[in-house]
Order: structure tokens, then C-alpha cells, then sequence
């Protein structure tokens, strides 16, 4: 039997109002400056706010740093080691979705790796050797899950492409999953975020990595998806809980067990276009699921019933078709575009990128070259 290692958070904190634990974390460790990372916008509309309030009212000195784009890049990373080490702080808040957390996870790794400061040597199964600074992640989106993930992602702008990192040394030592702090995200955002959370929990469920204990964990965020996206997607208290649990749930999983070719094509999608990643992910997961659908066993049948489809009397046919149509549907119903302005010309790099990507190998059915290039067809 081979062994499976899973790595998780130390600690989580889950539930309305759970940002009200951060003071007391803070103090129990006797920690005294925070870094916190958070993306502009959240700064701009008071949403990093909920959180440096907290910090001020306790006496909590904290510097804010919000060079952080949608899709990080090599530059972002650099700037912010250099914002940390110069502000003096002894540990990290990030505040956002993947892309503050993924920023902030690749500038806590650099300050205690400072070999690593090329942000490109980290691609893949980084080689690091110490643990991160210590990090509270606070998320804002109920979708990437990066506050419970050893992975991150960043942008090589000189090379038009995005590169995959994984590191149990990354994991954030506390997440602190508030659904209050994911009221303000507008319906785009909640939709994208969501079906990207949907994207993690089908790959994660049906890579060639699964076993018991993440399939356990997936199929779970399945139903939660399924269940919540659509209200959260309209605000509903309940159904953006729902989708904080499912993000998180997923997350614990997917970052143990791997992903497929979605993530593969949504990435380089990304690093062309500045397709937002949820967006690109939802778009290419129900053509995935088609390519993949005869490598899967009776799992589409699981993930039709996590859908609340009758499978009673289907053929294998059958269900496998039901799954990936209520997949489609809840993508089309939460407004998510079904085709992209992909150029003729960028087709070779696009299937080329997504080939050499990190999530690639976990894939339940190698893709050739030509594959791809009919799969980033449907989206034309």
C-alpha cells in the first residue's frame, strides 16, 4: 500500500465573527507586528479594514501592504520580501483570495529562504528548508481555498506563463475562514471563486492521487457547492457559510492529492489573456470532465447524486452525461461565460503551457498536444 501524506493547518478558526479571534492568537504567540497583506480593492472598500480595526483596538502595531495584482507576478513577490524585511514586522496577516495569499505565501517562504529571492527556482516541488514566517490567512473569497493549500501560484511575466509551487512549508500556520468576511464580494466574483472551488473538489476527486481520506473531503464540498454557490451567489447569509466550509473542505484535500488538466489550461489562460482563474476554470471544467469522463469509474455517478440527481436505472452513460450537465448548468446559472476570444495564432503556446504544467501529471487521462488544442476549441 503506497503511503499518503497529508498536511493540514495547525489551526482554523470557522463561523461568523471568527476574525475576533485573531487578537488572542496574536498575544498567545507574542507576536508584535503584523505584515498584513491584502489586494487593493479590499483595501479601498473597507474589507482589510474589519480586520486592522481589530488589530488597532488591541494595541497591535501593524504595516499594510497592498502591491498585489489578480494575478501575481515575479516583481510582486520581490517588492513584498523587500516591504517586509524593511517594515520590521515578526509575522503576516493576508487578507483576500488566492492572489493576496498567494503573494503573501510566496514572500513568508523568500524572508525565511532568502536563496530562493528569483521566485522562479521555487516552481514545482520547492527544495525549501524552513517554514514560513508565521502567518494568519484570512480569506475574502469562497473559492480558492489557499489559506489551507501548500501550493501557490505566480505569474513570469517575461515568459507569458504561470508556475505552480508547492511546499508544505507554505501552509499558513492559522486560517481564520469568516463568512462576514465574504458578504461584500459582488455576484462575479462569488460566482467565479465558487466554481473555481467546484474545479478543485471534481479534479481533486477524480485524480490519479485520490484515496479515501480526500475523497471524503471532496465529495462533501461537492454537496456544499451544489447546495450553496447559486444563494451565495444572491448574498444569502446561509449559503455564503456554505460555500466558506466548501472552499476550505476542498482545499484540505486537493492540496494534498492534486489537480488535472482544468487547472493546467485555466492557468495558462491566465498568463495570456488575464482571464480571472475561477472564470477560466469553470469554462474549461465541464470540456474536462467530457475528456476524462471513461477514466473515472463510478465517481461521476457520486458527483451527479452530490448534485441531487436520481441515478436510479442510469447506465454508466447516463450518469457520467448528468454529472458534467449539472456541472454546465450551475456554471451558466451563476453567469459564467461559456466562450473566450481565444487567437488561432496563440493556440501552440496555449497547448504547449498547458502540457508543462504542475497539475498536468495528476490528470486521470494523459492529454496530447492535439487534445488540448480541441479542448481550448470549445471555448472558441
Amino acid at each position: 500500500m503506497a503511503v499518503n501524506r497529508f498536511v493540514l493547518n495547525g489551526v482554523s478558526y470557522h463561523g461568523h465573527g471568527a476574525i475576533n479571534e485573531i487578537p488572542g492568537i496574536i498575544a498567545s504567540k507574542g507576536l508584535t507586528k503584523a505584515f498584513v497583506a491584502s489586494d487593493p480593492d479590499l483595501v479601498k472598500f473597507g474589507v482589510a479594514a474589519k480586520v486592522t480595526d481589530l488589530l488597532a483596538e488591541n494595541g497591535i502595531e501593524f504595516e499594510l501592504y497592498s502591491d498585489i495584482k489578480p494575478n501575481p507576478t515575479i516583481e510582486n513577490v520581490q517588492h513584498g520580501v523587500d516591504a517586509y524585511k524593511a517594515s520590521g514586522a515578526d509575522f503576516m496577516i493576508t487578507i483576500g483570495g488566492g492572489s493576496s495569499m498567494d503573494t503573501g505565501k510566496g514572500i513568508g517562504i523568500i524572508v525565511n529562504n532568502p536563496e530562493f529571492y528569483d521566485v522562479r527556482s521555487l516552481e514545482g516541488l520547492s527544495p525549501t528548508k524552513n517554514r514560513t514566517v508565521f502567518t494568519i490567512a484570512v480569506p475574502t473569497t469562497g473559492g480558492t481555498g489557499a489559506e489551507s493549500t501548500i501550493n501557490y501560484v505566480i505569474t513570469d511575466v517575461e515568459k507569458k506563463r504561470k508556475f505552480v509551487c508547492v511546499d508544505p512549508n507554505d501552509i499558513p500556520d492559522v486560517a481564520v475562514v469568516d463568512p462576514d468576511m465574504m458578504a461584500s464580494m459582488p455576484k462575479g466574483l462569488t460566482a467565479s471563486t465558487g466554481m473555481d472551488a467546484l474545479t478543485h473538489a471534481i479534479e481533486g476527486y477524480t485524480t490519479g492521487g485520490a484515496w479515501e481520506l480526500a475523497d471524503c473531503l471532496n465529495l462533501k464540498a461537492i454537496q456544499l457547492i451544489a447546495k450553496n454557490l447559486r444563494k451565495a451567489v444572491e448574498n444569502d447569509p446561509d449559503g455564503r457559510e456554505g460555500m466558506a466550509l466548501a472552499q476550505y473542505v476542498t482545499a484540505m484535500a486537493y492540496s494534498n492529492v492534486g489537480l488535472g488538466i482544468a487547472h493546467s489550461m485555466a492557468h495558462t489562460l491566465g498568463a495570456v489573456y488575464d482571464t480571472p482563474h475561477g472564470v477560466a476554470c469553470a469554462m474549461m471544467l465541464p470540456i474536462v470532465m467530457e475528456f476524462n469522463q471513461d477514466y473515472t469509474g463510478t465517481k461521476f455517478k457520486d458527483i451527479a447524486e452530490a448534485f441531487d440527481v436520481d441515478t436510479t436505472g442510469m447506465s454508466e452513460a447516463e450518469y457520467r452525461k448528468a454529472a458534467i450537465d449539472a456541472v454546465r448548468q450551475l456554471s451558466v446559472d451563476v453567469g459564467i461565460p461559456t466562450k473566450l476570444d481565444i487567437k488561432e495564432e496563440d493556440l501552440p503556446f496555449l497547448c504547449e503551457s498547458a502540457a508543462a504544467d504542475a497539475c498536468a501529471p495528476g490528470n486521470p487521462r494523459p492529454a496530447t498536444i492535439e487534445q488540448f488544442e480541441e479542448m481550448f476549441r470549445q471555448l472558441m
